[in-house]
């Protein structure tokens, strides 16, 4: 399975109150775990930094990556930039 790293900035409305911003994060989880069955969520990450979120995220799929990004970008009220990511022994192999 490859390895995919989504990068999120949630927007200011959606941080607004907590308990909402919680409803939404399960309302989003669910609906990707239902529509983007080859995704498997390895972790996710709130960060202080440029983005909100980190998500670290497996497919064989790339089209289910992009559609799980889509679903983050249209519910969870989220601009999201995706890596793919090859582990670094890897990356200096294909060198």
């Amino acid at each position: 399975m490859a390895t995919y790293v989504i990068l999120s900035r949630v927007s200011p409305q959606a941080l607004e109150d907590p308990k909402e911003f919680r409803q939404l994060a399960k309302k989003v989880s669910a609906k990707i775990k239902t529509e983007c069955p080859g995704v498997v969520w390895k972790e996710s990450y709130g960060t202080l930094g440029r983005f909100d979120v980190i998500d670290i995220v497996e497919s064989d799929d790339p089209k289910q990556v992009a559609r799980a990004a889509m679903i983050l970008r249209t519910s969870g009220h989220e601009t999201t930039e995706t890596l793919m990511a090859t582990p670094w022994k890897e990356f200096l192999a294909e060198l």
